[in-house]
């Protein structure tokens, strides 16, 4: 068992660090905020351009946001994961601090929420080039938004604060109108990452199903359920063999990652627990048994990022397994593992000024302190883990 006091001390000085920073910071993909990059018009046009500028950010172990002019500020996403994670301390401890900081966060996520769809929906504060597609800033995703409505579920049932419930449940009419839907031959679909494309991304789509699972727990709406269970039987048919996910349906979206499959899982449990629909565990079991045996089984604890090779290890996968067991109710029966990997994550990923580093690679790390993929994430997943 993992020193208890390590990881208190761990937490702590993560969430000085966190909240000093007034929960503001970079992102690994926030590189065309540069003010430098923004004067370049003819390269600020170019979709290559623009793919390599973010990739050159993203992959540098140097940081050049400050010389050339990208600005900390917040990310809807992690400000959701932040909220989630002071839920999480007043569950465990309800202390009068972390209500108030449930009730400051909240009201700054409702204001920064994405305008013009049919529901509350929120985005990235920044312009985002994928392989697939570009999305302008604040554009709104089926992943930032079912993040920060869970959060804004549990600050309702914490604070008992109606605004919160009712921006939560607004997002539904998100999912339902403005996404876009893939439908196969059996008449299921897969919900699109973003109103402005079309892609079949699995945990994105997941992440649809298990927004409108949680929205109809509280609503009963027969056609919530029936949009999740549409989304859901069209990821689980596409469930490989031995349990694995690819990330989607694209020829360049064939890898199988660690932390996108945490997401599928997390999905499939609470969609199951929030509906009472059981018809798709066989795919939840099977693909947890991949998950562990193929990314957790370094005998010294780093998580693997990839199913064909540990590297680069990612500081988002130890936070997720926290998390993925917790939401699967198999915590205890794993807690060696999780223990293993938090220390080693613990004592070779963290500054001594308290934030996590980003990525550690076979050769040098990346230890950029990124507040959403990291801070973010590891401040959530650590509360989960001192809840238990």
């Amino acid at each position: 068992m993992m020193e208890r006091q390590r990881v208190i001390d761990s937490f702590e000085q993560l969430r000085s660090c966190c909240e000093a920073s007034g929960f503001k910071g970079w992102d690994p993909y926030d590189g065309l905020n540069s003010r430098l990059f923004q004067r370049l018009p003819r390269i600020r046009e170019n979709r290559w351009a623009r793919l390599a500028w973010i990739q050159f950010f993203k992959r540098s172990p140097i940081n050049f946001r400050p010389l050339t002019g990208v600005a900390k500020d917040y990310n809807p996403k992690g400000l959701g994961l932040f909220l989630h994670g002071y839920c999480e301390l007043y569950k465990a401890d309800p202390k009068q601090e972390y209500l108030d900081r449930i009730n400051e966060l909240a009201p700054v996520l409702i204001s920064l929420r994405s305008e013009g769809y049919s529901g509350s929906c929120w985005g990235y504060n920044f312009d985002w080039q994928a392989r697939a597609f570009f999305q302008p800033k604040f554009t709104p995703t089926v992943v930032a938004t079912t993040f920060v409505a869970f959060a804004l579920f549990e600050a309702y049932e914490i604070t008992g604060n109606t605004q919160y419930l009712d921006v939560a449940l607004d997002s539904r009419f998100f999912v339902l109108n403005d996404l876009n839907r893939t439908v196969d031959e059996a008449g299921d679909f897969a919900f699109s990452y973003s109103p402005e494309d079309r892609t079949q991304v699995f945990n994105a789509s997941l992440l649809g199903s298990r927004l409108l699972a949680k929205t109809y727990s509280y609503t009963r709406e027969e056609q919530l359920k029936a949009a999740a269970e549409r989304s859901v039987r069209f990821c689980c048919r596409r469930q490989q063999d031995n349990g694995a996910w690819s990330y989607g349906t694209l020829p360049f979206h064939q890898w199988i990652d660690n932390f996108h499959t945490g997401y599928n899982l997390e999905c499939l449990a609470d969609y199951a627990s929030l509906t009472g629909d059981q018809t798709y565990n066989s795919y939840l079991e099977k693909g947890l048994e991949y998950y562990l045996s193929t990314f957790f089984n370094d005998p010294e604890g780093r998580p693997a990022y990839y199913s064909d090779r540990l590297y680069p290890i990612d500081i988002h996968n130890t936070s997720q397994l926290i998390i993925t067991l917790d939401k699967l109710k198999i915590y205890e029966s794993n807690r060696d593992l999780i223990d293993k990997v938090l220390n080693w994550t613990i004592l070779n990923m963290q500054d001594g000024e308290g934030y996590f580093y980003y990525q550690k690679k076979k050769y040098f790390s990346s230890r950029v302190s990124y507040i959403r993929w990291a801070q973010a994430w590891m401040f959530y997943g650590l509360t989960v883990y001192l809840r238990h």
